[in-house]
């Protein structure tokens, strides 16, 4: 006989145990002692224990991923307060205004791609030590290499990928860095000598291996992007500057006047400014790699078309083309140098790029004119439209792949840009400085040579080349001067003031005709054109790392369109006076160049005057400040 126990059950249960009992040959009594038997098994025990721990385990482990995430947050609090305190200087007084309100401008951007990561639900914390412990073997093939004395590495990212964090601006994709270290900000080591070439010794520095893949990694970047890109600048330079060479042929073949000869020459930066901002916004969405190969091919196109051309209409749309296809090649190249190589290289990678570009305006005057005399003009921009073909496909196929997303607020910062008065104090006396350089030495220069000065061909092509080779090494010359004055706490604003004095000097000596040799002058005019490493450094102060691509544009479209103004009205005012014997009269270019200078001082003394201007943002709500 079994034994009777009394039980008591919960109303849910005991209606549940009253439906098991109706089923055929179940009673009450059986599906109890079934449910008993099943609960007192001899696994029974292990099963639940395997069960706590393996929930205990998970605990564990969530407890832990929390620990390390807390250990970054806190090591990532902890330098950016060090670099804060310890490297970022304090701000003028007067720049304080315009900085508080750029600074709440980005804080209302940071909260708002915050609110939109944390509606996404993925952490970005997880995202990282995901990929910083990935498997993949391209990633263990490239895993940071650590130097003595280095604070923390880089590493690159499978593919090349790089990394896009909540809209922002694609960060510089590890695939570049190779063996480079990256340092924490440290003002002491930036004011030791040679601080600018460490960088590039570092291969030589490491040892065994690690040496082997700095070198080759390095070089590989150099190969696949630093160079195809120079290539590309150093196009956009010889396309800039060949009208001076080939407007005595031009000249013969069309009867084109001053005036002609000044739009035929200018149209070019007439649409090299209109792509400025454009061609920036392109480069940031789709990469410089892409967008440099696809608009370089327009200028083939219109060097293509300026060699079959048989009337000036062919010939002007040639060339606006031609603006249209060199457009990018400044711009996707610092693009590239910014997110290929580490932050340390950038800028001696950016001055040597402008430096090696310039030789394109050596190339447009000896070597070009013997060119000229073997093919003719024609046959030359035939060449230089296959150079564009090769140098499109050369950057499509060797510059590495990344997927790209435009940044976000680009309105709201060309905004901040163009309502900031530092901008308009700056941007009159660079652009008219600048523009007239190139503008001067892409054409007039050359004009002036040859009907002022007398001289023939021979000589007035030396003198171009002369001013060239000034024009490139004043890039290297004003940027190691800049960072040297800097250590003794003088800003690339003052130099800049300083160097326009020695610039208008050589231009007044031009149209007083001050009895020098004929290229010394017109050297210092030449250099004048490469005082864009001083405005892009000023720029830099000025702005933040997020804004720096869309001021550099901003302010180049007043650099390209005052050159085509320049270029342009000189040719306008000259076209008043009658040539004689095909040479236009001395007092014609006196009087535009004079007109020119006018300007140019009234520029200057804009920038080096200190007028209080308002600061505010873009709603024009702000505080005063001066300048």
């Amino acid at each position: 006989m079994k034994p009777w126990i009394g039980v008591y059950l919960s109303e849910p249960v005991a209606a549940r145990l009253e439906v098991a009992a109706q089923r055929p040959g179940a009673t009450k009594s059986a599906v109890i002692e079934a449910a008993l038997a099943h609960f007192f098994k001899p696994d029974h025990d292990a099963i639940e224990e395997t069960s706590v721990d393996r929930r205990l385990n998970a605990i564990n482990w969530n407890l832990e991923r929390l620990h390390q995430e807390l250990r970054i947050v806190s090591e990532a609090v902890a330098l950016q307060a060090r670099f804060l305190l310890a490297v970022t200087p304090p701000l003028a007084a007067a720049d304080q205004p315009a900085a508080c309100t750029l600074g709440l401008a980005r804080f209302d951007e940071f909260a708002a791609q915050v609110t939109r990561r944390v509606d996404l639900g993925t952490s970005l914390i997880k995202e990282t030590i995901e990929r910083v412990n990935s498997t993949d073997p391209a990633h263990l093939a490239t895993q940071p290499v650590r130097q003595e004395g280095s604070t923390r590495s880089t590493h690159r990212e499978p593919n090349g990928v790089a990394a896009t964090v909540a809209g922002n601006k694609p960060q510089s994709p590890p695939v570049a860095r190779g063996a480079a270290f990256e340092r924490e900000p440290d003002a002491t080591a930036e004011q030791m000598p040679g601080a600018i070439l460490r960088p590039l010794l570092a291969p030589w520095r490491a040892r065994g291996p690690q040496r082997s893949r700095a070198f080759s990694t390095d070089w590989l970047l150099v190969l696949r992007v630093f160079l195809p890109f120079v290539a590309a600048y150093y196009l956009s330079f010889l396309f800039r500057t060949i009208n001076a060479t080939i407007a005595a042929p031009l000249t013969n073949e069309f009867g084109v006047g001053a005036d002609d000869l000044g739009l035929l020459t200018s149209i070019y930066f007439l649409t090299f400014a209109a792509a400025q901002i454009p061609i920036g916004v392109l480069v940031d969405r789709y990469g410089p790699g892409k967008i440099q190969s696809v608009v370089l091919m327009a200028a083939a196109a219109g060097a293509a078309l300026f060699a079959v051309a048989d009337n000036f209409w062919l010939l002007l749309l040639g060339r606006a083309l031609i603006g249209l296809g060199a457009s990018a090649a400044l711009t996707a190249g610092l693009k590239a140098v910014v997110l290929w190589f580490p932050a340390e290289q950038v800028p001696l990678l950016n001055g040597l790029m402008i430096m090696l570009g310039s030789f394109g305006a050596v190339t447009a005057t000896l070597p070009a004119e013997y060119l000229l005399a073997s093919i003719g003009w024609r046959g030359l921009f035939e060449l230089l439209a296959i150079a564009s073909v090769g140098c499109a496909l050369a950057i499509f196929v060797l510059v590495p792949k990344g997927r790209w997303s435009l940044a976000k607020g680009t309105s709201l910062g060309l905004r901040i840009i163009y309502t900031d008065p530092r901008f308009w104090r700056l941007a009159p006396l660079s652009a008219t400085c600048i523009g007239t350089a190139w503008a001067l030495q892409g054409l007039w220069a050359a004009q002036w040579f040859s009907d002022v000065e007398g001289l023939d061909r021979s000589e007035l092509l030396r003198n171009l080349f002369v001013m060239a080779i000034a024009s490139s090494a004043g890039a290297l010359v004003l940027g190691v001067a800049a960072q040297k004055l800097r250590r003794y706490g003088i800003g690339p604003r003052p130099l800049l003031g300083l160097v326009a004095v020695p610039f208008f000097v050589a231009q007044l000596a031009v149209i007083l005709r001050v009895p020098l040799p004929s290229s010394v002058p017109w050297m210092i005019v030449a250099a004048g054109g490469a005082a864009t490493v001083l405005s892009y450094a000023i720029l830099a102060d000025f702005f933040p790392k997020e804004l720096a691509g869309r001021a550099t544009a901003a302010l180049n479209v007043f650099h390209i369109g005052c050159a085509f103004l320049v270029q342009y009205l000189v040719g306008f005012v000259i076209q008043y006076w009658t040539p004689q014997q095909g040479h236009y009269p001395e007092v014609a270019y006196q009087t535009a160049f004079a007109i020119n200078l006018a300007v140019q001082l009234g520029a200057w003394f804009w920038f080096i005057i200190r007028v209080p201007l308002s600061a505010g943002r873009g709603s024009g709500a702000g505080s005063k400040g001066s300048l």
